[in-house]
């Protein structure tokens, strides 16, 4: 079995220097230590900065800790210049991605310059990974540092396994959309295989921006995009629950507990810890505090907060200047509150060791979580997971990802200082019982959903749509394939050839009408049907005035409607027995309604059937109107025993006796072919392809996943296929 190789922004270890040799420390942050654990229990090699520059290295220094991070860490080092670290990580992820993704768009700076050196990293990454991925292995790529590296190793490597997980969120789409390499991002994550998100609200906003911005829509959350096919869906990412629960019990845990608790007296604890960003909520956090203090003054000198604040970015101008407001509002509520023997906010500006974290989560009454905005927020699991008695109040904000898991939770509006007033004394004055029940569903919760089984999920998931696709994957015509299906042609005296005719021999625009043959079209099927030994049919789902206008010049046979009309001999015949068509009296005025509200679409009446066509609204309109038509015709249609076939950009309502495998049955039962050609490139040519022979070439044109044998990528091979197959 391959290996799991891991790539994320910051290697688990950083590298430093001290005294003249090379020292190996963990890394901080949650990815790092979620991911850690999970490399336990996986044959992984991990791939990520090293924490160094490269200026500061000669080549026999980084072989020195490329061997050392091989062999202790199972890590393989990217070592980036300080150009590229500015440029990159304090630039364009921080300082770009970051606010805009968090959805704060006064702080997101678009430097070109920043893209530049984002695209350049994730090269640097590419040959990283290129260097080290062998056969069978899954590569599984982290977060917003390295978005475009599923395009860049598809590229090389079009068979690799690759999923990428996104561990900040997803923005709207009229946020994301403010991003001026908004497309080349989402074309870099629609080549991974599977794309991951914390939550079911950045998924649809993932969908929402890739259907606007590229014009893909989804089924089920997979998108097809050109040859790739990406599953989009949510992994709420877990804590390594034994982990916190089991610390608990250690006596440095137990003695740091004492002395927090003998520092604090009598007070009750709130416990607030966060990294020091905009996105926390911290000054708000405080400013709820204060009020909270201003509205219950029964509780001065009764409760402290206990703030952690550990430092991020320290580099970049709006953290420095959040530091400096921090700051000043602590001074200004310790001011205002204290007393000789009490202060009502106990600050720690620092990291802290994973003992003493514990010991506070330990030690707290209360935890206030509220960002701003939080892609998920482990701190509020790894409360909870430490308390074994049951006692503790976890006060959340709905902004975390980790709200929709942690229901029980007081979700409060991190903006609404008086909810979040409100939350604190009821967290206070909760019954122990009522903690402990709140506290008991929700560790079980976390137990049963831990990151071991989080991991384990998103690379099932990944294994089992990889086995998937290559179970239902169509092969290319390669040069083998296609000197055989040559040679039989030439060698055969009763040919059938069956061809679909949007998407397959024009490709598609946005106004159906001006989809007419073009010359060298016209001379490609007059060619075939002037050879004796062919039969050549057009089967296509456009009305027969149409079709007959616009390959008239030619001998082709045709079906029309998805086979209602068929074309031999010259001559046009209903080749189903329809005695009515009045369920379109029906059908039809939904439609219309469905014109109205979605300017851009327009409904065509053939005889037997009705399409509603969408190619010209609004993409993000129209998928909101599609899915609406689809619920809305879905009993009508059940009742009166019809179709809806999904098109490119059209829903079509036809009878449910009509298809185009039925109508390419009446040709294959006309004699004993022994050559048997069937090209198609949409959902309806499935029903073609599912009724040919084995010894068939059936071909699909663009998606690999079809029953079809073969696939060509373009209606320009398909064409060429056809121009050449007697050559």
């Amino acid at each position: 079995m391959g290996r799991v190789i891991i790539v994320t922004n910051r290697l688990p270890v950083t590298v430093q220097k001290r005294r003249g040799k090379y020292t190996f420390q963990p890394s901080i942050g949650g990815v790092a230590t979620g991911l850690s654990s999970v490399c336990d229990k996986q044959n992984c090699l991990w791939i990520g900065w090293s924490g160094l520059s490269k200026q500061a290295l000669d080549s026999s220094a980084k072989r020195s800790i490329q061997a050392k991070l091989a062999k202790q860490h199972n890590s393989y080092p990217v070592f980036l210049d300080k150009r590229d670290v500015n440029s990159h990580y304090y630039g364009f992820c921080n300082n770009t991605l970051w606010p805009l993704f968090h959805c704060f768009t006064q702080h997101a700076n678009y430097s070109k310059q920043w893209w530049e050196s984002y695209q350049r990293v994730n090269e640097l990454y590419a040959k990283a990974v290129l260097a080290k991925v062998k056969p069978g292995d899954t590569i599984w790529i982290h977060d917003y540092h390295l978005m475009l590296l599923p395009k860049l190793i598809r590229e090389k490597l079009p068979k690799a396994n690759i999923g990428f997980f996104l561990h900040i969120p997803f923005p709207p789409l009229e946020i994301y959309r403010m991003l001026p390499w908004r497309k080349e991002i989402l074309a870099g994550l629609l080549s991974a295989d599977l794309v991951g998100f914390h939550t079911y609200d950045y998924v649809q906003n993932f969908l929402d921006s890739v259907h606007r911005l590229l014009g893909y829509e989804h089924h089920l959350g997979s998108i097809v995009s050109g040859e790739n096919i990406t599953k989009v869906d949510a992994f709420p990412m877990g804590i390594d629950y034994n982990r916190f629960a089991q610390a608990t019990e250690l006596p440095q845990v137990a003695q740091e507990t004492d002395k927090i608790r003998q520092k604090v007296g009598e007070c009750q604890l709130i416990l607030s810890v966060d990294r020091l960003d905009y996105t926390k909520g911290i000054l708000e956090r405080l400013d709820a505090f204060s009020y909270f203090l201003d509205q219950n003054p029964q509780y001065i000198g009764k409760v402290t907060l206990i703030l952690v604040a550990v430092p991020s970015r320290t580099r970049i101008e709006n953290y420095s200047l959040l530091k400096k407001q921090l700051d000043e509002k602590i001074s200004q509520i310790n001011g205002k509150y204290s007393e000789v023997d009490w202060i009502p906010i106990w600050y720690l500006y620092r990291s802290l060791p994973f003992e003493k974290l514990v010991a506070f989560y330990r030690a707290a009454d209360i935890a206030l979580i509220t960002p701003l905005r939080d892609g998920m927020n482990l701190i509020a699991k790894e409360y909870i997971a430490t308390k074994k008695d049951g006692r503790g109040v976890l006060i959340l904000s709905e902004m975390a990802g980790t709200a929709n898991e942690l229901r029980e939770a007081l979700i409060v509006n991190p903006n609404d200082k008086r909810q979040i007033s409100k939350a604190l004394r009821r967290a206070l004055e909760m019954p122990v019982a009522e903690q402990k029940e709140h506290n008991r569903i929700i560790q079980k919760r976390l137990q049963s959903y831990d990151v071991t089984k989080w991991a384990k999920d998103f690379l099932d998931n990944l294994s089992d749509l990889k086995k998937a696709q290559q179970k239902s994957r169509t092969k290319d015509l390669d040069e083998s394939a296609w000197t055989k299906l040559k040679k039989q042609y030439r060698r055969s005296q009763h040919r059938l050839i069956l061809l679909d005719y949007d998407g397959t021999l024009v490709s598609f625009v946005d106004d159906p009408d001006k989809a007419q043959p073009d010359q060298k079209l016209l001379e490609i099927i007059k060619s075939l049907t002037d050879d004796k030994h062919n039969r050549v049919v057009v089967i296509s789902g456009r009305d027969r005035h149409t079709m007959g206008e616009w390959l008239q010049e030619t001998k082709a046979e045709m079906s029309a409607e998805h086979g209602v009309w068929v074309k031999e001999k010259g001559r046009w015949q209903k080749a189903v027995d329809l005695s009515s068509a009045s369920w379109m009296k029906k059908i039809k005025p939904i439609l219309e309604q469905y014109v109205d509200r979605t300017p851009g679409s327009f409904v065509e009446v053939k005889d037997y059937s009705l399409a509603w066509h969408y190619r010209k609204a609004d993409p993000k309109l129209a998928l909101i109107r599609r899915k609406e038509l689809l619920e809305n015709c879905a009993q009508v249609t059940n009742t009166l025993d019809l179709d809806i076939l999904e098109g490119n950009k059209v829903i079509e309502i036809k009878s449910a006796d009509i298809n185009k495998g039925r109508i390419a049955s009446r040709w294959l039962d006309k004699r004993r072919w022994d050559f048997i050609l069937a090209i198609g490139d949409d959902r309806t040519d499935e029903d073609m392809f599912s009724v040919m022979p084995k010894s068939a070439y059936t071909i699909k044109v663009g998606a690999e996943h079809s029953q079809a044998s073969w696939r060509v990528k373009s209606v320009a091979e398909a064409r060429e296929l056809l121009e050449n197959i007697g050559v």
